[in-house]
C-alpha cells in the first residue's frame, strides 16, 4: 500500500511539474524538449549556406544574425538592398564571416520571373543551396467586407504564390544533392481563423497545406527535410507593414511589450531545423494554450476564439489598436486557471468523443 501511494505521489509531483511547465512555455513542448535534448543549432549549422527571404528586418533580420555567428554562408533577400546591406555590415561585424561569405540578392517574391536567375546566381556563388528558409510574407489589418480584392490576391502572390515558386525553384537542386533542409515561417493564424486577417489567415493556411504536402511527397529522399514554423506575436513591422482594405500599408505601429522578442523567436527556429522538426508553435502564454485548443479541443477554441474575436473586431471599429490580450497573463492564478481548463475541457471532450 505504501507503494502505491509513493506511485501516485509521484504521479501527481510529475502532473504539476508538467502544468508548471506549460504556464511558463513560450512554444510547443515537443520543441522545448528539442532544445533542451535535442541537436543544438550550434553543431549543425556551421558552413551551410543558408538562403534567407525578407532578411532585412524582424524575425529574418534576427536569423541572419544568429546564422551568422554559427558559421553558416549566406544569401540575404528581401526588396530592400539598402537595408540588406545594413544587415551584411553587421552580421560581418558580430561574426566570424567575411564579405565573400555573404551574398546580398535583393528579390522581389512576387516577381515570380526573377526567381530562377536567382536561384541560378546563388548556386553558381555558393556552389549549393543547403537550407531555404522561406520568411518573405505580409499581414492584414481590415475587415473583409470592407477589403478589396486586389488585397486577396495580393496577399497570395507574396505569401503563397512567391514563396512555393522559389521553393520550385530550389528544390531541384536539393533533390540532386538528396540533402537539404526547407523552413517556412508561417503563423499560428496557418491553423487558427482570426477575425481582420482573412486574407492573410488563408495564404497561410494554403502555406501549410504545401508543405506538409510536399513533406509526404519527398519521403524517398530522408536527407531532404521540410519544417513549418508558426510563430504568435513576435517583435516586428507586421503590423506596421500589414494590408489595410486597400493596398496601402497599416502605418500604425503596434504594441511591441506583449510580443515575443524576434532573437528568441529566431533561436527556436534554428532549433526546429536543426532537430528537423515537421511543425513548431512558437508563442507564449496565452496564445500557445488557444493553439492546443485547437489541436485538441476545437469545440472549446471555437468558443473561445467567437468570444476573443468580437472584442478585437469591437476595438478596430473604434479606432483602438489594441492586442488580443492585453498582456501575458501576468497573474498566476490566472495562468494556472486557464490550463487547467484547458486539460479538464479536454479530457471532458475525449469522453464524449467530440475531439
Amino acid at each position: 500500500m505504501d507503494l502505491l501511494i509513493l506511485l501516485m505521489l509521484c504521479c501527481l509531483a510529475y502532473f504539476l511539474i508538467q502544468i508548471i511547465r506549460f504556464i511558463k512555455a513560450d512554444a510547443d513542448l515537443t520543441l522545448l524538449w528539442a532544445e533542451r535534448f535535442g541537436h543544438s543549432p550550434e553543431s549543425k549549422f556551421r558552413g551551410s549556406v543558408v538562403w534567407v527571404t525578407g532578411a532585412s528586418s524582424g524575425i529574418g533580420e534576427a536569423l541572419c544574425y544568429q546564422l551568422a555567428k554559427l558559421g553558416a554562408q549566406l544569401v540575404l533577400s528581401s526588396r530592400r538592398e539598402d537595408e540588406l546591406l545594413r544587415v551584411k555590415k553587421k552580421c560581418i561585424e558580430t561574426s566570424n564571416l567575411t564579405d565573400k561569405d555573404i551574398l546580398v540578392l535583393p528579390l522581389d517574391l512576387t516577381n515570380i520571373s526573377a526567381h530562377k536567375a536567382a536561384t541560378d546566381k546563388v548556386v553558381e556563388y555558393f556552389g549549393r543551396i543547403d537550407i531555404l528558409v522561406n520568411n518573405s510574407g505580409r499581414s492584414q489589418r481590415s475587415l473583409c467586407v470592407d477589403t478589396d480584392l486586389d488585397v486577396f490576391r495580393g496577399l497570395m502572390e507574396l505569401n503563397y504564390f512567391g514563396t512555393i515558386s522559389l521553393t520550385k525553384h530550389v528544390l531541384p537542386h536539393m533533390i540532386k544533392k538528396k540533402k537539404g533542409k526547407i523552413v517556412t515561417i508561417s503563423s499560428v493564424t496557418g491553423f487558427i481563423g482570426v477575425p481582420l486577417s482573412t486574407g492573410y489567415a488563408a495564404s497561410k493556411h494554403a502555406v501549410q497545406g504545401f508543405f506538409n504536402s510536399l513533406r509526404i511527397e519527398l519521403g524517398c529522399y530522408p536527407g531532404i527535410t521540410v519544417s513549418n514554423i508558426c510563430p504568435g506575436p513576435v517583435q516586428s513591422k507586421i503590423v506596421e507593414n500589414a494590408f489595410t482594405e486597400t493596398n496601402q500599408p497599416f502605418g500604425t505601429t503596434a504594441d511591441q511589450t506583449y510580443k515575443m522578442p524576434a532573437e528568441r523567436c529566431a533561436r527556436l527556429i534554428l532549433v526546429t531545423a536543426a532537430n528537423d522538426l515537421n511543425e513548431s508553435w512558437i508563442s507564449g502564454q496565452p496564445y500557445l494554450i488557444i493553439c492546443y485548443f485547437w489541436q485538441y479541443a476545437p469545440t472549446w477554441a471555437w468558443w473561445i476564439t467567437g468570444k476573443i474575436g468580437q472584442k478585437r473586431i469591437e476595438n478596430f471599429k473604434n479606432g483602438l489598436i489594441l492586442p488580443i490580450f492585453q498582456k501575458r497573463l501576468p497573474n498566476r492564478r490566472l495562468r494556472t486557471k486557464t490550463v487547467l481548463l484547458f486539460l479538464a475541457s479536454s479530457l471532458s471532450l475525449q469522453r464524449a468523443g467530440r475531439c
